[in-house]
């Protein structure tokens, strides 16, 4: 059977082709999330499951949240540079570890670092309200603009250091983190309600680092790693800056 473009996109051999060639109607992005569904979130092996967060992932128009140079590139399996030496994850990530929060319709998630939005934009097809702290301002701002301009409403960006979390809206039923401290922040932990999860790659810049999920029951914290991953450092106060 012949390939789809995107198909060969998500295959990364369109990677050598100017951005300016290509070329893509509303129904091809649409196919391309599609493709980026069934080739990279539910093929044997990364088995992301959960309906409601396959539904959200063919939902949010990933192109419409990269830099215009890597948009033939929106949905291929691999993080892509948005500036700021800053980078938006791999869609399968994105996925795993929103799966991984089993989030409900009415919850309140925080997340710590917005980055392009993308991973906010998801969060609030499933949930009631999404908080969003992005340290690098620019990149607060950009997300503010785009997740306006493609219609979410349930999304608050501010521009900040997230190792603070967003104390006066606490506290939230899930918190997300896509920037690796070397261990968790505790005011996050602090911020998190009861019963709440908390997903966030630990460990050092350039290290190993791991994607641990936290459970507060009882006031403790239960805590497993699940993925080896690789981050960008979490950085102000987490880092000493």
């Amino acid at each position: 059977m012949q390939k789809s473009w995107f198909t060969w996109i998500l295959s990364g051999v369109l990677a050598t082709i100017p951005p300016a060639m290509v070329v893509a109607s509303p129904d091809l992005y649409r196919d391309a999330r599609e493709a980026m569904v069934k080739e990279q979130l539910e093929r044997p092996g990364r088995d992301i499951s959960d309906p409601r967060v396959l539904a959200a992932m063919r939902a949010v128009p990933r192109h419409e949240l990269v830099p215009e140079n890597v948009r033939h590139l929106a949905y291929a399996d691999r993080p892509l540079p948005i500036g700021y030496q800053q980078t938006i994850s791999q869609p399968f990530i994105v996925a795993f570890m929103t799966e991984q929060l089993q989030p409900e319709a009415l919850d309140r998630v925080l997340e710590i670092g917005t980055g392009s939005g993308y991973q906010a934009a998801v969060l609030a097809e499933l949930v009631d309200e999404v908080y969003t702290i992005e340290i690098v301002e620019p990149l607060a701002h950009r997300a503010t603009a785009d997740l306006a301009r493609i219609g979410y409403d349930n999304i608050h960006v501010r521009a900040g250091d997230g190792y603070l979390g967003w104390p006066e809206a606490a506290p939230f039923d899930a918190i997300i983190v896509t920037c690796a401290p070397e261990d968790i922040p505790t005011p996050l932990v602090e911020q998190l309600a009861e019963g709440g999860r908390m997903i966030i790659p630990v460990g050092p810049d350039g290290g190993v680092q791991e994607l641990v999920l936290l459970e507060k029951r009882d006031g403790k914290m239960k805590q497993r790693e699940v993925m080896a991953v690789r981050f960008v450092p979490m950085t102000g106060q987490a880092s000493g800056d």
